[in-house]
């Protein structure tokens, strides 16, 4: 090792093979950077500035560090994720004889319960957008198709006319790998068939516009634009709850389930590739279930 070498040497080099060598994006390296250059702040007040005196007793006292400091689990999982791709990346290099990082464990982190909407908190949020200009008329459409699709806020904004089928009633979902058609039923058909006669046209202005929606200057609806749409409706309805355009998709699944679909059918719509996913909305069921048992007795 060269005189005056240290860590600080060794995360720049790391830094430069994920450029050259993976091909990791600018945010990446920014991130995997910031991250090593803060451990390696903190070991350097413990007299640690070389990569060969890391421990795994260093890199815990870190993590209990940083918990201390009120670091989110998520924040702790991600930096203990840049920890161990640099000690791997030292010891495949071979500047470290034995990697520090590789039995670090990352601490569990605990699922948020899923926003769940009353099926009358829903039918309150529907109810909102009642005017006949277009951008109710829109906001309509939007809220009603959400809601009888469970398709992602990406997907909704995503939609082109040439993926909806009226005549059927269904709309189809692409991404990369795959594409699934979804159903709707007769609230939503005709929600969209009001802003397809009398809505679109005016919102893209005489425009060829491919989009299914568009915003008031006949443009693509952006993701912040429609979480600003369901946040104005649900303050208007009176609704608590924390509402997000994916409390729409999780209250469509929930409300599904509850009223008895079969969760394989639920998962095929919902686009999960693993039922585990599809099964948290049967057990936030069994878990109000359980509370109100217990607040009966």
């Amino acid at each position: 090792m060269y005189e005056g070498w240290t860590m600080l040497s060794d995360i720049a080099s790391f830094v430069e093979y994920l450029r050259e060598v993976k091909k990791t994006s600018k945010n990446t390296e920014i991130s995997y950077q910031r991250d090593l250059l803060q451990m390696y702040a903190y070991l350097e007040s413990q007299g640690i500035t070389e990569a060969s005196k890391v421990t795994k007793t260093s890199l815990n006292s870190y993590v209990l560090y940083l918990e201390k400091q009120g670091k989110a689990t998520t924040t702790i999982s991600r930096v203990l994720a840049s920890i161990k791709a640099f000690f791997h990346y030292e010891f495949s290099m071979g500047t470290i004889k034995r990697d520090p990082a590789e039995l670090l464990k990352a601490p569990k982190i605990e699922k948020k319960a899923p926003t769940i909407l009353t099926e009358q908190e829903i039918e309150a949020l529907m109810a909102q957008p009642n005017g006949r200009n277009a951008k109710e008329i829109r906001d309509k459409a939007m809220l009603e198709l959400l809601y009888a699709t469970g398709i992602r806020v990406s997907e909704l904004i995503h939609l082109e006319l040439k993926d909806l089928n009226m005549s059927v009633g269904f709309i189809t979902c692409r991404d990369e790998q795959k594409e699934r058609m979804v159903p709707f039923g007769k609230q939503a058909k005709k929600a969209l068939t009001d802003y397809l006669e009398e809505g679109r046209d005016i919102l893209v202005k005489g425009g060829d516009s491919p989009w299914l929606f568009t915003n008031c200057s006949g443009q693509p609806m952006s993701r912040q634009g429609f979480w600003k749409i369901i946040k104005y409706y649900g303050d208007k309805a009176g609704i608590q709850s924390d509402i997000t355009p994916h409390s729409i998709r999780h209250s469509f699944a929930a409300h599904l389930l509850k009223n008895g679909a079969d969760i394989h059918a639920v998962q095929t719509i919902l686009g999960h590739s693993d039922s585990a996913t599809t099964q948290m909305y049967t057990a936030y069921f069994t878990s109000q279930r359980t509370a109100r048992d217990r607040s009966l007795r």
